[in-house]
C-alpha cells in the first residue's frame, strides 16, 4: 500500500466530492417522457435514489471488512452520491408538498 497524506488524500476528496456532486444530481432528476404518467417517473426517481444509498452501503460494508478491491476513494464517493441524491429528491418532495398545500388552500 502507498503512503497516503493528509494533504494529498483532502485534495482528493475535494475533487471527488466535486465531480460527485454533478453526477448525482444528473443521475437523480428523471427526465419527462412523452406519455409518462407522474406517478411513474416519481418512482423511478425513488427507486433510483434507493440504488444509490445501497450501492454506497454495499461498498462501505466491503471496505470495513477489509475486501482488497475496495479503495477508500470509491467508498467515499459513493457516499457523497447517495447522500446527494437523498438531498436532491429531499428537496422535490418538500415542493411538491408546498405545491400540494398551496393548492389545496385555494378557493374552489
Amino acid at each position: 500500500m502507498k503512503e497516503i497524506t493528509a494533504d494529498s488524500l483532502l485534495m482528493q476528496m475535494r475533487a471527488m466530492s466535486a465531480r460527485a456532486q454533478g453526477a448525482a444530481l444528473r443521475e437523480t432528476i428523471a427526465t419527462p417522457v412523452a406519455g409518462a404518467e407522474f406517478s411513474t417517473l416519481l418512482r423511478t426517481a425513488v427507486d433510483r435514489v434507493n440504488d444509490t444509498q445501497q450501492a454506497a452501503t454495499r461498498l462501505a460494508t466491503a471496505f470495513e471488512t477489509g475486501a482488497g478491491n475496495v479503495d477508500l476513494a470509491d467508498v467515499m464517493i459513493a457516499m457523497q452520491k447517495a447522500s446527494l441524491s437523498f438531498q436532491a429528491a429531499s428537496q422535490v418532495r418538500n415542493r411538491l408538498v408546498s405545491a400540494y398545500q398551496e393548492i389545496m388552500s385555494m378557493p374552489i
